[in-house]
């Protein structure tokens, strides 16, 4: 990802935000005993790095989503970003992976940045039907609104949600410096998605501090974690996180997606798996880490 990317990060203050005012509020109204259906992933599931690894070595690369849905439960889809994928491609992404397993495809670029929204009814519509082929493993969806798309739009976005089926789980991701500093609009906003039950993307990058708004709409969080090569402090700022979701979950915090982002992701499975770990043993969860695949040796003549 390079959106808030920074060269260097030596003067970054990564300390976690404290949370919006109405986030705890709002995750007690959903607050009880059942255990919080967390899912933990990567933006990509093609990576000749890891073959030998976390995948079989020499895996034909028409498996790669097969052995990736064997290291995590979910992923960011990206690919969804630039074209609408056929009926044939959801079917087969969805026989691929094991159940469990939850997709989170990101809306067209088509719909968000090109078009900001306006007159995109049809391609929306498009969309959400290729993307309910997925089934019962559809999970949440992201719109990731431009930093173009500021308050002033947001009668565009109240215009757009209304035609997103509700079978449909949205969240939203913004960027625009303006709903961060205008705590009117950012009201106004988060009111439309409470309304419509509607999430929040909260992204955790070194050069972007203000998008880290902490305010969750719903009761299930998306947190996109952008780390720095594995740097000290992803590992500093992951355990601040799993501090942070131990009080969201004892608040209410029902569903967890975290996908996590390295300037090269063939370092995103190790990151990863420190946080699973990390969020087991403080949360007593029981969240399946990746683990390096054993290779089979071939046996040597004398």
């Amino acid at each position: 990802m390079d959106f808030g990317k920074l060269a260097d990060i030596s003067r970054v203050d990564f300390t976690l935000p404290p949370d919006h005012p109405d986030t705890l509020p709002l995750l007690r109204r959903f607050k009880n005993d059942a255990r919080p259906d967390v899912h933990v992933g990567l933006p990509v599931w093609v990576n000749k790095a890891w073959e030998g690894e976390y995948y079989p070595a020499r895996m034909p690369g028409k498996e790669a989503l097969l052995w990736y849905g064997r290291q995590f439960n979910t992923i960011e889809l990206n690919s969804t970003h630039y074209h609408i994928p056929d009926p044939a491609t959801i079917d087969r992404w969805r026989q691929s992976v094991p159940q469990g397993f939850l997709f989170c495809p990101k809306f067209p670029q088509l719909i968000s940045h090109e078009s900001a929204l306006r007159s995109t009814q049809g391609i929306t519509a498009a969309f959400c039907e290729a993307i309910a082929g997925l089934e019962e493993k559809l999970g949440d969806s992201f719109l990731q609104l431009p930093p173009s798309f500021g308050p002033r739009h947001l009668p565009d976005l109240e215009h757009f949600v209304r035609f997103i089926p509700e079978t449909i789980p949205i969240t939203i991701e913004l960027r625009h410096p303006d709903w961060f500093v205008d705590n009117v609009a950012s009201l106004e906003l988060f009111e439309l998605l409470e309304k419509y039950s509607m999430g929040t993307v909260l992204t955790d990058v070194a050069g972007r501090r203000d998008v880290l708004h902490m305010r969750l709409t719903t009761p299930s969080a998306m947190i996109r974690f952008v780390g720095n090569g594995l740097h000290p402090t992803d590992y500093t700022r992951i355990d601040a996180w799993v501090e942070r979701l131990k009080e969201w979950f004892e608040n209410g915090l029902r569903q967890l997606y975290f996908f996590v982002h390295e300037p090269d992701n063939t370092a995103s499975p190790e990151l990863a798996a420190y946080f699973i770990n990390q969020l087991n043993k403080v949360c007593s969860l029981a969240v399946k880490p990746p683990k390096k695949i054993v290779q089979p040796v071939q046996g040597k003549l004398f």
